[in-house]
């Protein structure tokens, strides 16, 4: 049996392009429901009640969809147990792992500077209201 090659585009990975796989793929991982994911899970494997727990704020619903676009693009990798009730968990998978590190640094890019931007934000609603 023979595999099936699938030829890409270089506008497959044009994220400025609109219709490009590489912007679907982008606004899927790149929300901060999926962020705070990718950071909770770091290198653990947590059960989806243990990650609603994590994620503070995050509605059952949008934990689900948020689930299941990171499964989707192989991101995190779910396992159902055959318990009563299922079991179900959740763990990075290499490609997690990789996006993990970027998200690592958003995090530090943001601790590192949260003053100024906060600064830069109380000026930018002052001029908005002279």
């Amino acid at each position: 049996m023979e595999t099936e090659q699938v030829r890409r585009s270089p506008e497959d990975a044009d994220v400025t392009r609109a219709d490009s796989l590489a912007r679907e793929i982008f606004s899927g991982v790149a929300n901060k429901w999926a962020l705070l994911i990718i950071n909770v899970l770091r290198d653990r494997t947590l059960r989806f009640t243990e990650l609603h727990t994590e994620v503070e704020g995050i509605s059952h619903k949008v934990l689900t969809q948020t689930l299941r676009g990171l499964e989707r693009d192989g991101v995190v990798h779910r396992t159902v147990h055959a318990t009563v009730p299922p079991r179900v968990e959740y763990r990075l998978t290499d490609a997690g792992q990789a996006l993990r590190d970027t998200v690592n640094g958003m995090c530090a890019w943001t601790r590192r500077y949260l003053d100024e931007i906060e600064a830069s934000r109380r000026r930018f609603d002052a001029q908005k209201q002279t």
